[in-house]
Order: C-alpha cells, then structure tokens, then sequence
C-alpha cells in the first residue's frame, strides 16, 4: 500500500441538523423548475442571481425558467472541489435543508449510493396533464428500495389543465393504487404550478378546493432522521494514511460509536487490533470517543495490514462475510446483464469483480407483474431478485439491518449500470457467514486465463441411463476421443466414486441424493479447473439430476443432461455384469429399474438412443455434442470424429 500525505482538512466537521429531500419525476414533469422556485422563494439564492439569469435568458432570446436557476447552481458546484457536487442547500427561518439533485435514472442511483439512500424524505413529481409515466413508477420502485418512507407527491402542472380537482382526484387514486404494491403510503398529495409558484410557499386561491398544506408547509413538519441506537459499530475505512510516522485509518461510521481503547476488527478476513488514539485535525486535545455519522481518523496499538474498502467493528458483532450476496437488483443500462458476465461491484468502499449466477425472479418495474419464463440476464429497467459470486469475500449486511453497507452499484466499464440492496445475509454468532478459521481461497489463475492456455472451457457432461444402457461405454469412448484432440477431460464413474468419496453410502433414497451430490460438487469443482467432466451415473431421481444442473450453473459452469436411452428389456438382455439376475434373484435390494424406480429425464440437452442406434453413431453425435459444450467464445474447439479409431 502506497504512503499517502495527511490532507489537511478537518476530520470531524460538526453540522447543524438538516433534512434531507430527494425530488425526482419524469422527464419534463417539472423537477428543476420546482427546485428553482423552492430556492427563489425561499431567498436561498446568491443576491442578483435571479436577474443575472433574466438576462442571460433575453439576451438568448428566451423566456425566463425557474430551471434555469438549478443549472445555473449546478455549474457553480462544478467548479469547487467537493465530495458531493449533487447536494443543494436552502434555509427557511425554521430549519435547514439539503437537496440532493437526482436529474435522471443514471444519476440517480449513483446518487442511491452518495447521497439519496441517506434521505429523510421525498418529492415525487407527477405532471397533471401527461399522469402518471413509467419513469413515475420506476422512481417509486427505487424509493421503496431504499427504506424512504416520508414522501409527498406533488402533482405539477395544475395550470395545463385549469386547476381541475376531478383530474387531481383521478392521479391521485391511480397513483395511489400504484404504490400501494410497493408498500409505499404517501403523507399527502398536493396539487401545484411551480412555474407559477402556486402552492408552493402558500397556498393559492387558483387552488382553493385543496385544503391541505403547501410544499414548503408540508416539509416543515417532516422529521429528520435520528442516527441509528443500539446498532453494532460499521466503520467504513476509507484509506490509510502515513503522518508523522504513524499509519492513521480514516473512513466513516456509518453506525455504532468506537472509543480509544476499544478492540477493533476488520471484515473482510478477522484482522483485529486496539484505538490508540482518534486524531482530529489541529484539535488542542484529541476526542476519546466517536459517534455514527462522523468522519474519523484512527491509529492502533498493533499495527495490522487493512486496505480501502474493509468495514471495522467490535468482535462478536461484525458484519456477514462470504462471496455471494442475495439481493433485488434494478437494471437501468441499455445493454442486457447476462447470467455470468463480469462486472464490478461496489459496496461502500469496496469494489470487487462479480458475476449473476442466478436470476430468481424479474418484476417489470412499471408494472410489478412477474415477467414469464426462466430468464438468463436482465433487460433495461428490469428488477429482480438476484444470486451474485463476487472474486473475493465481501464484508457487508442486510439492508434492512445496516442499509449503509446493505446496498450496491454495478459498474460496467466506466459505467453505473444497475444497483439494489441486500436482502439476506447469514450472521455466525454476529460474526461471520461461516467460522473464522473457514475461508474461500481465490486462486490467482482467472476462468479466462484457463481457457486461454487450453483452448476450450470447463463443463459437466451428465449421462443417465438405466444399468446397461451403454454410459459407461460411451463415457469411455468420449474421453479418449476428447483426448485425441486436444481437450482436458476426465470421467466421473459412479461405481469408482463408491470405493472412495462415496464409500460410507448405501443406497436408500437419501443416501442416492447425498451421493449424486458429492458427485455433481466434484464434477463443479473439476470443471473449475478447466475439465470437460464426463460423469457417468444411474443418478434415477430427477430433482437430483437437477440440483447437480443447479450447483453448475449458479457458478457459471456449462452443463448438460445427456440421457442415454435404452428400455429395461434392452439393458436385462445385455446385462454385463449380471445385476439384473441378482436383482430378480432378490440377491439385491432395490435395484434400479426393477425394485426400485427410475425417473427419465423430461427435457435433456441430448438424449442418445443407445437400443436402436449403432455405438459409433451414437458416439459420434455425443463427441460433437461435447466439443460444443466446451466451445469458448474467444477460441472455438471443433472437429469431427476420427473414424477407423477402434471406438
């Protein structure tokens, strides 16, 4: 880690409270002309700014817009150097305000993670004459995720259709109706013109049907949130920094207090240590205690090794750890997110490789309804709930328990292409997802580098077939095939894997899943590493079957059900190994086929009819089959099978 100078700025900056609103609307629905009346007619603007802008706005020939007053404060923003360039203060003379601009879908949830997830309320804002539109529903949808429970809605634009109650009445039962699924129950609507400042400060005769208050009112009597009670220390480092031989940690906590003295630990990986000192800039005697919400700066006893990104706590009470998240995630980029394409996830201040490796469930986000179907990635504007595997362990929490280090962005590129939050995580004893002595190792050789050196991709092959239906033999002859050509294989034998890893089964029912779950964990594991793996077993149940396809895919490795196919009479008739006489015999117990059932596969990738068909055909069918299974979309792999082979 590089040494790094003390900046010289205030750790702690103590601030008077303000309410946080976040406004957000439709396009043209009014957003920025209602945050340039609420800065106007609050006099929160810089003296000769309105007329600064009339101006400008005649010189260009253009009638004056309130909007123009937020771009206007916007470029100002642009030019200071801050953390936060989308947070607009305003003052009335009984509280202070921030608002944080979300100008558009993008925007917007990058604002999720910087700033809007933190709000104490919100505007959303309907246009009376267009109603409601999907971004209206989408904006909702977004809100809901992120907990904002105090929202007004204010319906713009009452000007276009002449002030009529019955077209207020009618978008405020439509939207209500709406929100209701989110679970969303707004503290009022009210209708307004902030083009012409109705309703805004005052109310207004134009309106006098609404007996309710106007926007400035109604945000009066808004709460702001208090910080968070009786929830565990979340100390989100933010750097390390070298000062005058010392190593000070700075980040922020986003829940909990820490003292000097206190023992401290850092997730991901356990290390742990004890606060020396909090350091305060220019401070003639150093604070001893730090609370949630402050910027902080630490140095410990024993110096340890932590990086950006790491979340601190007291032990026993630490965030979950693992490398994969559950979450409800909402889709905003116009190019689709595929089950198992890299991205880079964030998550406060960590920032980790991940891949989709299941898409439970998809919403349409204007609608809510679930989409049909099994879907494999997430269109634009799409919610879902989502299984994510991220390279290395993550340290984090649910978002209903710690939503600061609950929710998450999506970067593609240079881009935001989605983000959500956290909706399970497994606590240890309020530790850690599994014990401290268990973690993951990542190898350092990528999927991708695999495939480069050998030229074809990992994959489990799943050949089910009665007792001598031909899977031993085929799975032989694939092998050698794949191996004449080039391509890492190797078989998984049922009868091999029960003088070993399956020894101690039998062959109940219970005891034929554990063993086909030992296997399809194996074949995973082996493809991993590049493998086309050729497992070869009755495997008779079908939910089985599946949870082996499930284990592959949840992590990106191609699978395939390949059912060798040939009827009880064929395979009693061959009976190499004389199991079927025993069986009829009663020399063995529930034998597949006969004492007990088998379950043929529904919907295999390919199915092989070994009873009619020659073995060099059938093998030959499968060996393409494999060879496209391996296929990679940076190198391809083919070639027909040599004939004369002795297969």
């Amino acid at each position: 880690m590089a040494n790094k100078s003390l900046p010289t700025s205030d750790f702690r900056s103590p601030t008077s409270p303000k309410l946080r609103i976040v406004i957000v609307g439709h396009v043209d629905h009014g957003k920025s002309t209602l945050i340039g009346r609420l800065f106007h007619d609050t006099h929160s603007l810089p003296d000769g700014k309105v007329e600064q802008i009339r101006k400008a706005s005649e010189a260009e020939g253009m009638e004056f817009e309130f909007a123009f007053l937020l771009d206007a404060l916007l470029e100002e923003q642009e030019q200071n150097i801050t953390i936060d360039t989308t947070q607009l203060p305003f003052r009335t003379a009984s509280r202070e305000y921030v608002i944080i601009d979300a100008p558009g879908h993008k925007e917007f949830l990058k604002n999720m993670i910087t700033g809007a997830a933190s709000a104490d309320a919100a505007i959303l804002l309907i246009d009376a004459h267009e109603g409601i539109q999907e971004q209206s529903k989408r904006h909702a949808y977004l809100l809901s995720l992120l907990g904002i429970r105090q929202i007004l809605v204010a319906v713009n634009k009452m000007d276009l259709v002449e002030y009529s109650q019955e077209r207020f009445e009618e978008v405020r039962a439509d939207y209500t109706e709406f929100l209701s699924k989110l679970g969303i129950e707004p503290l009022d609507f009210i209708p307004i013109s902030a083009k012409l400042g109705l309703n805004i400060t005052t109310s207004s005769p134009e309106l006098n049907w609404f007996s309710g208050s106007p926007i400035l009112e109604a945000l009066e009597t808004l709460e702001i949130s208090a910080p968070p009670e009786g929830l565990p220390l979340r100390f989100v480092l933010q750097d390390v920094y070298r000062f005058d031989e010392r190593r000070i940690l700075a980040g922020r906590i986003e829940t909990g207090s820490l003292k000097v003295g206190d023992e401290i630990m850092f997730w991901p990986g356990g290390k742990k240590s004890r606060i020396k000192t909090i350091e305060l800039w220019n401070a003639s005697v150093a604070p001893t205690v730090a609370a949630v919400g402050e910027p902080v700066a630490m140095t410990l006893e024993e110096q340890i090794f932590v990086e950006r990104g790491q979340i601190g706590g007291h032990p026993g009470e630490g965030p979950a750890e693992g490398r994969e998240i559950h979450a409800s995630l909402f889709w905003l980029q116009a190019e689709s997110l595929a089950v198992n394409t890299p991205f880079t996830l964030k998550i406060g201040t960590q920032s980790v490789e991940g891949r989709l490796v299941e898409i439970t469930r998809v919403l349409d986000s204007s609608t809510l309804e679930p989409l049909p179907g099994s879907p494999a990635a997430l269109h634009k504007n799409e919610v879902a709930d989502v299984r994510i595997r991220v390279r290395k362990p993550l340290a984090f929490d649910r978002h209903d328990r710690i939503s600061g280090c609950g929710r998450f962005v999506i970067v593609t590129g240079k881009r935001i292409g989605g983000g959500g939050i956290i909706r399970e995580a497994e606590y240890a004893g309020d530790q850690t997802v599994t014990s401290d002595n268990i973690t993951w190792t990542i190898s350092p050789v990528t999927r991708e580098a695999r495939v480069e050196h050998l030229g074809h991709r990992g994959a489990v092959l799943w050949l089910t077939g009665l007792s001598g239906s031909g899977k031993s033999t085929l799975a032989t002859g694939l092998e050698y095939q794949l191996h004449r050509r080039g391509l890492a294989s190797f078989i998984l034998d049922g009868d091999n894997l029960r003088h070993g890893l399956c020894a101690n089964l039998g062959f109940s029912p219970e005891d034929r899943t554990e063993n086909i779950r030992r296997a399809g964990e194996t074949a995973k594991l082996m493809a991993e590493s590049g493998l086309v793996v050729i497992c070869s077993l009755i495997s008779p149940y079908r939910a089985d079957r599946e949870n082996v396809r499930h284990i592959c895919e949840r992590d990106g490795i191609p699978f395939a059900e390949v059912y060798v196919n040939a009827s009880l009479e064929v395979c009693e008739a061959r009976d190499p190994r004389g199991l079927y006489k025993k069986a009829r015999a009663g020399e063995i117990k529930d034998f597949t086929g006969l004492g007990s059932p088998y379950e043929a596969p529904e919907t295999p990738e390919i199915e092989i009819q070994t009873g009619v068909r020659s073995l060099e055909d059938s093998l030959q069918e499968l060996f393409q089959f494999a060879v496209d299974l391996s296929r990679s979309t940076e190198q391809a792999v083919g070639g027909e099978l040599e004939r004369g082979s002795g297969i």
